[in-house]
């Protein structure tokens, strides 16, 4: 294997692939990006088993091959190199790769390439086309909510659902719910419902804000989804088990709606939380025409802000986390919010007041008076 390419574009790509090759396998090939090469191609390619790259690389080919390389020194060393042009070439009796670029000449040991597992390729008949705007905005409303906890992995993902003319994603971690949903300009040919590792279409919105394409491929398999974005392959597992039936978290009914001017009450939240520190919550006051946000940490101190609401009614304190609370308001980018509340023990829920169909459901904190 032996190639010629411009330093930047092997740079790019490699910052792109690299940050999916594993840090904590046993399997050593995993750590590694895999270049191929082939007559009129070349690509690079990293999985950790869970998630894997693929993409194009634009070089000159001198010869076909396959070699694996340390993704994290490969990518340190092509930062580094001192010219414009790269020549990377396998030598496979010395057991590693010669980069050249200027003056300076590098060899670096590459890993088993058998090691690598076979990259899936997507099924071009069973795939779903749909705007890759649509796909990843909505999948970064709902990203927030997904669980970080790995012994309940069903609520480390998003449910993505399509059918028709609708797209709608949901996370949860327990203690906040987002749901949106998305209407398409085209119907789907089919539709599909999976459960997505957050941290896979995380990754894919990193990847499409690079990639110049306007559609998305979406396979679903048995127990593999791929994402097709130009050039671009992206595949994930699917997670197992059920996902909780987020429709009866949401409350039918509420005692108190509000509408609140969006950018004001998100700035107001940001400041006050500064002084809820050591898991101190936010306080929401509600008396006739005000909302005060406050906030007071023992040996820190305290802070409060009013702003003008339409409430009614007897006086109702409520209070957040204050870090998801803020998530909450700033997915709803602009515009006013509604805030739908039962009672200080219930669920709070968080809704763009416009037509953009986000709910944010927020678990309440029991407060000391």
């Amino acid at each position: 294997m032996k190639i010629s390419v411009e330093r930047d574009a092997l740079l790019g790509q490699l910052q792109t692939v690299s940050r999916v090759a594993s840090t904590r396998s046993a399997i050593q090939a995993l750590s590694g990006v895999q270049i191929a090469v082939s007559s009129d191609a070349c690509e690079m390619r990293a999985t950790d088993m869970d998630v894997g790259l693929r993409v194009p690389l634009t070089a000159e080919i001198v010869r076909e091959g396959i070699a694996v390389l340390p993704a994290r020194l490969l990518l340190d060393v092509v930062r580094s190199l001192p010219a414009s042009q790269v020549s990377l070439e396998l030598r496979a009796a010395q057991q590693d790769a010669e980069l050249v670029s200027g003056n300076a000449t590098f060899h670096i040991r590459i890993l088993r390439a058998e090691d690598f597992p076979p990259f899936p390729e997507p099924d071009q008949g069973s795939a779903i086309s749909m705007p890759v705007d649509a796909f990843v905005s909505t999948a970064l409303k709902v990203a927030g909510s997904a669980s970080r906890d790995e012994t309940r992995p069903v609520l480390t993902g998003i449910l993505v659902s399509a059918s028709e003319q609708e797209l709608r994603m949901v996370a949860t971690d327990s203690y906040r719910l987002s749901v949106k949903e998305t209407v398409l300009e085209s119907p789907l040919q089919s539709g599909f419902e999976v459960n997505v590792p957050a941290r896979a279409l995380q990754e894919l919105a990193r990847v499409a804000g690079h990639v110049d394409a306007e559609q998305l491929q979406v396979s679903v398999h048995r127990n593999q989804v791929l994402f097709v974005l130009g050039g671009v392959v992206l595949s994930s597992r699917l997670i197992d088990g059920q996902f909780p039936n987020y429709r009866q978290l949401l409350p039918e009914s509420f005692e108190h709606e509000l509408r609140v001017a969006g950018p004001e009450l998100t700035d107001v939240v940001r400041r006050i939380s500064l002084l809820a520190q050591k898991n101190a919550p936010l306080r929401l006051s509600f008396n006739d025409g005000e909302l005060t946000v406050s906030a007071q940490t023992p040996d820190v101190g305290e802070a409060r802000e009013s702003l003008p609401v339409a409430f009614r009614g007897d006086p109702l304190e409520i209070g957040f986390n204050p870090e998801f609370l803020r998530a909450g308001l700033e997915a709803i980018e602009e515009g006013d919010v509604l805030l739908k509340l039962i009672s200080p023990l219930r669920p709070g829920l968080i809704e763009a007041a416009d037509e953009s169909r986000f709910q944010y459901l927020i678990m309440p904190i029991r407060l000391n008076v």
